[in-house]
């Protein structure tokens, strides 16, 4: 098969479209037949960084879709042509590649209306945004606000949120504020405006923020804990707090951490089995117009490299996705 290779770390140039084994599945594994390949942030950044687990040359990639073409054994009841979308094992051989195999408890079933590159756009943003949200209880009419709103994981969050019934306060860029409003949001905000946080801060007492999503950094969400209401929630989705950002038994805010990969390593049948299950909602959400995909670029398979490059300079207001 071909396959997007690197034989060591480096910027996402190193990578080269080379053959490569077709894969075989293992057990409750299947092989997937790429129709289309999702890029992500963290694609680039492991290209960059390397890992020590790996073995090299290694194929990088984390979401694809495409069609069930071989079973390994305990593979259970799927069938052979399914449609399906994923979100595979950093650690593993990923979706850069023709055919891919995946565990089978990582497969969204997609609905025969949604196409591969809608359904290559689901897996990390929206499997993500899925664990973001159920860390928040569902307090009706809720006051939110996502930073980072017009990327892909912020976009999937803000109309997971709106479906929740909350009221969602955006922070992304003056130039997609008027998308992510036609997504959802109550109002946006310039990141680049001074004093955005203060004027948070002072409207808090009369319209209290219940949860406060972050998609920028651990340090970044540190200096927004001072915004989250008493016992609400800060979500800390790239990165973690190390430390309390606030003295102790003030606001006594609850703080959250969301790892999509560890789930491989750490999640158990019933919680994929969940997670798999919300994926699906989402597909079939997308068919009928109540999600958007946020595709904002869709290439040919030769041009991956080119476009995973893009996705590092970014801006990056939505999904880029590769066809094969």
């Amino acid at each position: 098969m071909k396959a997007w290779v690197h034989h060591e770390p480096g910027m996402p140039d190193c990578l080269r479209l080379e053959e490569r084994p077709r894969p075989t599945p293992g057990r409750e594994e299947v092989l997937i037949k790429n129709r289309a390949v999702g890029i992500n942030p963290v694609d680039w950044k492991f290209v960059e960084w390397g890992h020590p687990d790996w073995e090299w040359p290694h194929i990088p990639g984390v979401d694809g879709a495409g069609e069930v073409v071989e079973t390994g054994e305990g593979a259970g009841h799927i069938r052979i042509g399914a449609r399906v979308a994923y979100h595979n094992d950093l650690m593993k051989p990923g979706s850069f590649a023709e055919y891919t195999a995946v565990p089978v408890r990582a497969l969204i079933p997609l609905p025969d209306g949604l196409s591969y590159s809608a359904g290559a756009a689901i897996p990390c943003p929206g499997l993500t945004a899925i664990q973001a949200i159920e860390k928040v209880p569902a307090l009706e009419g809720a006051h939110v606000l996502i930073i980072g709103a017009s990327g892909a994981v912020g976009g999937a969050l803000l109309q997971l949120a709106r479906g929740r019934g909350w009221i969602v306060h955006a922070v992304c860029s003056a130039s997609q504020a008027g998308r992510v409003r036609e997504l959802g949001a109550a109002t946006t905000t310039d990141y680049r405006r001074e004093g955005w946080r203060e004027s948070f801060a002072e409207r808090n007492m009369e319209q209290p923020l219940f949860a406060v999503f972050d998609t920028v950094s651990g340090d970044h969400a540190a200096g927004l804990a001072p915004l989250v209401a008493a016992n609400g929630h800060l979500v800390c989705i790239q990165d973690r707090q190390e430390r309390a950002p606030l003295p102790a038994f003030t606001t006594t805010i609850s703080l959250h951490e969301v790892g999509l990969n560890a789930m491989h390593h750490f999640g158990d049948k019933a919680q994929w089995g969940r997670l798999m299950s919300a994926g699906a909602r989402i597909a079939a959400d997308a068919v009928t117009g109540r999600f958007d995909p946020q595709l904002v670029e869709v290439v040919k398979f030769t041009e991956l490299g080119e476009a995973l490059m893009r996705q590092k300079q970014g801006p990056n207001p939505g999904k880029r996705i590769v066809t094969l």
